[in-house]
């Protein structure tokens, strides 16, 4: 599995930032859109949150991706109790906001279009890039540009695999296609040892260079 930190997946740092509180403070046309959408300071705080972080991010995160940081600075922006919880606890209001945040951004959640547009970007640069996080971050260039909502890291990272999978494959056959047959056999007898030397013909291959004449 590629490391997400080598990747450039969007994720709340774990020690937030003044630049990562500014970038969710909601404007007032923001506050004023939400506002319009909801009836309960509960879920105002919500739909703002759910706004914000996906503005930022790309995708809804899964509330305890969320830091209270952020939690309490979007609180603050819409002058909010403290003690204020963040609604929409429920699936059903919860998707109600994501269709309002979609709609009001223009992405589309496609989960298949999202797959097929990774598996191509990938496959288009897999010849020239053999680096996990390099496949990846070239998979998110193509999902933004096709405003689609970006489906989670572990999605990606399985569709990275089975793609280096398939284009090396392509690359074996590519190689032992161009293969005599002579060159077939002494490879096959690459690892068998010489009773007398003790050795195989490997172990001449791993022998270090003479000094250069």
């Amino acid at each position: 599995m590629a490391s997400i930190e080598r990747t450039a997946y969007p994720r709340f740092a774990r020690l937030v930032s003044e630049r990562d509180l500014e970038d969710v403070a909601p404007d007032s046309m923001e506050i004023d859109w939400a506002t319009e959408r909801t009836r309960s300071d509960a879920s105002l705080l919500g739909l703002v949150l759910s706004l914000k972080c996906f503005e930022k991010l790309g995708y809804f995160p899964k509330r305890e991706a969320v830091p209270e940081a952020v939690v309490s600075h979007v609180r603050l922006c819409l002058d909010l109790n403290e003690a204020t919880p963040w609604g929409g606890d429920a699936e059903r209001t919860a998707k109600r906001h994501r269709a309002f945040v979609r709609g009001r951004l223009g992405v589309r959640f496609d989960p298949d279009r999202s797959r097929q547009v990774a598996v191509d970007a990938m496959q288009a640069a897999a010849g020239t890039r053999s680096y996990p996080p390099d496949l990846i971050n070239v998979a998110l260039e193509g999902l933004v540009k096709e405003s689609l909502e970006l489906p989670g890291y572990d999605t990606l990272d399985e569709i990275c695999s089975q793609v280096r999978a398939g284009v090396n494959a392509g690359v074996f056959r590519l190689v032992a296609g161009q293969m005599s047959q002579v060159d077939r056999t002494r490879l096959l007898t690459l690892l068998e040892v010489d009773e007398a030397t003790r050795k195989s013909r490997f172990d001449g291959l791993k022998r270090s260079a003479v000094r250069a004449s």
